[in-house]
């Protein structure tokens, strides 16, 4: 694995480029006139990822890049670690973009000129060194780092002599989205048995990875970042199951969420606020833009039903179980069952959410209720939040003859 990650031109020979081009062209919608950023450029792991883990692990090396991974909006896998869009997608479209493309899926200048995704699925914030100092081993996967280095091959082919004057305006003009980003620094630990005091440990250098990163943004030309903060991993499936205690004052009353895992959450979001507000303080001309993720998810967690969610801890897509989770099962592979309606579910396959859940966290950030300060105050004039309807069928339409080709080639 170690080659499939050192140069870029490796990992693209693990997909058929034929079929990258009009995937692209698939995801592409015409911008309307009203959009305020040029370009959305995203950093992140699974929950922004729109199709880079194919680059890099090939094609068969996830359940997400198969069927039902994709069903309820594309109708096919794209890569998504959803059954459909996932918040970036709506964010984009809201701002009057195309969907933003994998970066490991271009390959000219012209396939950037609304921006482009780096986030991989499993994606760390921190590189495996600091992990194996540590006796753990993550094995070959990518990092912030690494999303970093693309995202400077990128100005070099965007902007060839002088990244400073050629890509000056488009940095001004392009939104940046750090994250969500170090949630597999702590789940993968977490899941190997590694004592929760243990990795609670590593928060500070999460915090300082992230920093680092957005620091190198702004020094590039970046004037608006938005920075989201962890997910309420106590409410999630996967860890339900995986930490299950017999003791009621584990769980928070209000929702049954275990309380040290979301505890933990909240410590690495206030780290993350407090680096945050010093990064404003140095940079003052900059837009830093906290996302509250965590905010945005307990609402649904704490009132499922006025989100249409019926079963907020169960699993759409998953095996047995009190919440759809079971060992040897996942989405896709195994015996696995799938529900008739994700929209009424608050989790996917027992990590990632479904659409409607990412819908409702986008709408939230967009609204200004889970950002601060309110992206709705930075971008008043080019939000459009009716973008967000934007149905399956209506995107079917615009992409359909695309479609046809993608299929015949696949």
């Amino acid at each position: 694995m170690a080659s499939s990650l050192s140069q870029r031109g490796g990992r693209r020979l693990l997909f058929p480029m034929v079929a990258v081009v009009v995937a692209v062209a698939v995801l592409v919608r015409a911008a309307p006139a009203f959009a305020c950023y040029t370009r959305v450029f995203s950093f992140g792991d699974s929950l922004a990822d729109t199709g880079n883990y194919r680059f890099v692990y090939g094609n068969d090396s996830s359940h997400a890049l198969r069927f039902p991974y994709g069903e309820t909006f594309f109708h096919r896998a794209t890569g998504r670690f959803s059954d459909g869009r996932v918040v970036l997608d709506f964010i984009a479209d809201a701002l009057g973009l195309p969907f933003v493309p994998p970066y490991l899926s271009g390959r000219c200048a012209e396939d950037f000129f609304h921006g482009a995704n780096f986030a991989v699925g499993g994606a760390t914030a921190l590189g495996p060194d600091f992990f194996l100092d540590r006796g753990i081993d993550l094995g070959d996967v990518v990092h912030l780092d690494m999303e970093m280095k693309w995202f400077r091959d990128m100005l070099n082919l965007l902007c060839p002599g002088d990244l400073a004057a050629g890509c000056s305006d488009m940095m001004n003009q392009s939104l940046f989205i750090v994250g969500e980003i170090g949630g597999n620094d702590y789940n993968t630990p977490l899941f190997g048995r590694i004592p929760l005091e243990t990795v609670v440990t590593f928060a500070p250098s999460v915090i300082a990875k992230i920093s680092s990163a957005i620091t190198e943004l702004i020094g590039l030309g970046a004037k608006t970042l938005v920075v989201p903060g962890n997910f309420p991993i106590g409410c999630l499936p996967k860890y339900l199951l995986a930490f299950q205690g017999d003791k009621e004052e584990d769980y928070e009353p209000k929702t049954g969420c275990i309380k040290r895992l979301n505890e933990f959450a909240r410590y690495h979001n206030k780290l993350l606020i407090e680096e945050l507000e010093k990064l404003r303080k140095l940079h003052p001309s900059v837009t830093i833009i906290y996302a509250d993720y965590y905010g945005a998810a307990m609402d649904i967690f704490v009132s499922p039903q006025e989100h249409g969610i019926k079963y907020p801890f169960v699993v759409c897509c998953g095996g047995e179980g009190r919440y759809g989770v079971s060992q040897g099962v996942t989405c896709g592979r195994g015996k696995y069952k799938l529900c008739h309606n994700p929209e009424t579910y608050g989790s996917w396959d027992g990590l990632h959410p479904p659409e409607t859940v990412y819908r409702a966290i986008a709408t939230s950030l967009l609204r200004g209720s889970h950002t601060q300060p309110p992206l709705a105050t930075i971008a008043s004039s080019c939000i459009k939040l009716s973008e967000l309807s934007l149905s399956s069928d209506e995107y079917k339409s615009l992409s359909g003859d695309v479609n046809v080709q993608l299929h015949a080639i696949s």
